[in-house]
């Protein structure tokens, strides 16, 4: 691990990430990366290098202050906290609800409780709700009992979460006959004229979440389209699925595809620590979020077809050098991705993880750190 352990390492990282609000930049609508590239930094084994990059990420991009706290959400009445589900202005009542509960209660019964409550919102952030959340429960995990910076940042992974929660239309069930890589395959792209750019692809995801069945042909269809299987299983399929997805679209932004990997590779540290019933419907739910990335960002699937040869083809650093040009690289969303990655990497060797990862380095620019 060098010369700093993962629990020191993470909690030096906290403590400098105090006080900086859960988004970033001019539009206020970018997620606060700090603690999640800085807990992949440490579980990766450079927890000698995370002060400096939680400095390095400070400086790079403005951060919004934290949100207040103003009313109470009653978690016993379920009108009180749908009503703030979604509603960002209610994220500092959220984080009060969450760190109020993980400390009257053990961590994993507040977490089993509200996952499912959360889940159908699992476009949060583009993602970065679960993902933030799951960086957080590894956290918590890790040391018994857990640290109050570690439950604090748990609430605060739900309280983004349930602050920009997001729903799709539709639900996902697992009654389907084809693996995820062929309901991939089988998904109808939209067609785009041109490169899809930033605002194209927002107005796109936005037009998915109201369902346009003229300009989104087969989105309920896909919906029922994966084959029942077992969780980890189809986690598997899916983070491999979407490694060549990332690697066969070079013309694609650079960024938001990541999560088609780093997502339900966020979904696998969590489900341990959830009861069995809840695995199902989880992972049915990430693959809606899989339809809804790949209709707003992609426009032809026919590169995917040859990821995996494309891969193979590759000359690519070793596994430790890909870490290690992660962690120099610098970018947060570099760093979680190579970690996610080289996690999945372990449980099913596909070579599309390192090309991918290696690939990010290679589109993403360095933020001047």
């Amino acid at each position: 691990m060098g010369t700093q352990g993962y629990a020191d390492a993470v909690g030096e990282a906290l403590q400098r990430l105090e006080g900086l609000g859960y988004e970033r930049g001019t539009n206020g609508d970018l997620a606060n990366h700090g603690p999640m590239g800085a807990e992949a930094l440490a579980v990766l084994g450079f927890g000698e290098a995370v002060s400096s990059w939680v400095e390095g990420y400070k400086q790079a991009m403005p951060h919004h202050e934290p949100p207040a706290p103003r009313f109470d959400i009653d978690p016993s009445d379920e009108s009180s906290w749908r009503e703030a589900l979604g509603q960002f202005h209610r994220a500092g009542d959220w984080e009060r609800l969450f760190w109020r509960e993980l400390r009257e209660e053990p961590w994993q019964r507040v977490l089993g409780r509200w996952w499912p409550r959360l889940l159908p919102g699992l476009m949060a952030g583009l993602t970065h709700g679960l993902i933030r959340t799951a960086h957080a429960t590894r956290s918590v995990a890790a040391a018994e009992p857990p640290s109050d910076l570690a439950l604090t940042e748990l609430a605060r992974g739900l309280a983004y979460w349930a602050a920009r929660y997001t729903g799709l239309p539709g639900d996902a069930r697992l009654i389907g006959k084809h693996r995820p890589a062929e309901a991939v395959a089988r998904l109808p792209r939209p067609e785009a004229e041109g490169v899809i750019t930033p605002p194209m692809a927002a107005e796109r995801l936005r037009r998915v979440r109201l369902q346009d069945d003229e300009e989104f042909p087969g989105y309920f269809e896909a919906l029922d389209d994966i084959a029942p299987n077992g969780a980890q299983w189809l986690l598997s399929e899916m983070t491999s699925t979407f490694a060549g997805v990332y690697l066969a679209h070079p013309e694609i932004l650079p960024i938001p595809l990541i999560h088609g990997v780093t997502a339900p590779a966020a979904i696998r540290l969590v489900l341990p620590y959830l009861p069995s019933e809840q695995h199902g419907p989880t992972v049915a739910t990430m693959w809606q979020v899989h339809v809804a990335l790949l209709m707003a960002f992609t426009s032809d699937a026919s590169p995917e077809r040859h990821s995996l040869d494309t891969a193979r083809a590759l000359e690519l650093p070793s596994g430790p050098q890909l870490l290690v040009g992660a962690m120099e690289h610098g970018d947060e969303h570099v760093i979680k991705f190579a970690e996610a990655c080289q996690r999945e990497y372990a449980l099913r060797p596909d070579p599309r993880y390192p090309a991918a990862a290696f690939a990010a380095q290679q589109r993403i620019a360095v933020l001047g750190r």
